[in-house]
């Protein structure tokens, strides 16, 4: 990928994670009710207050981890936020899977944000394992997969005003978009690392 576009996509993706972020921070307010129907949710508290923390935080930290001057120059700022993006990913995924049990969508929805939870501990487990084991070229490629799946939280809203500009049955539009809003990210996660000529290819900002 060019370089300017590679900067363009990574600040796009900055941007729309800094936005989703601080607008799911808001719920963390007591003056901001949730939707009735998440709040119906009977795993509604403490779990939304745990999963909206710790996905924000995920979403507001990991584009900067794909900066590389950030970490050739500053690598121990960078492990630093890196243990504060996988402590997001750990809360917000462990949260998130307890939501998705208790959706009032039924199961599809259930077995579509269950199984989103469910990749994002996994790849994020994986990254941290690879990190350990000092195979950074692999670390890199399962961190890119985890991004995918926290940046779930920024394509699910801009598929709901979509469905709902298009006219959509807004009951069946959420269905789907539980498996939309993060399989297509995770695939073009992996096409991306299999066209890179090495695992240490990773979309960067600089």
């Amino acid at each position: 990928m060019p370089r300017a576009l590679s900067r363009m996509l990574w600040t796009l993706c900055a941007l729309l994670s800094v936005a989703i972020a601080f607008y799911a921070y808001r719920y963390v307010a007591p003056a901001t009710p949730a939707p009735p129907g998440v709040r119906a949710n009977p795993f509604f508290s403490p779990f939304l207050l745990l999963h909206v923390t710790g996905a924000a935080t995920a979403l507001l930290v990991g584009p900067v981890q794909f900066l590389a001057g950030l970490r050739a120059r500053r690598p121990a700022l960078h492990r630093a936020l890196g243990r504060l993006y996988v402590a997001g990913c750990l809360v917000g995924g462990l949260a998130g899977l307890v939501l998705s049990l208790g959706s009032t969508a039924g199961p599809i929805a259930t077995a579509g944000f269950g199984l989103l939870a469910l990749a994002w501990l996994w790849t994020t487990g994986q990254a941290v394992h690879h990190a350990i084991a000092r195979r950074i070229p692999e670390h890199r490629a399962w961190m890119i997969r985890s991004f995918s799946l926290t940046f779930a939280a920024v394509t699910l809203r801009l598929y709901l005003p979509l469905a709902a500009i298009t006219g959509l049955p807004m009951a069946e539009a959420y269905l789907a978009i539980s498996f939309l809003c993060w399989v297509p990210n995770l695939l073009i996660a992996e096409l991306s690392l299999r066209r890179s000529p090495s695992p240490q290819t990773a979309p960067a900002g600089t």
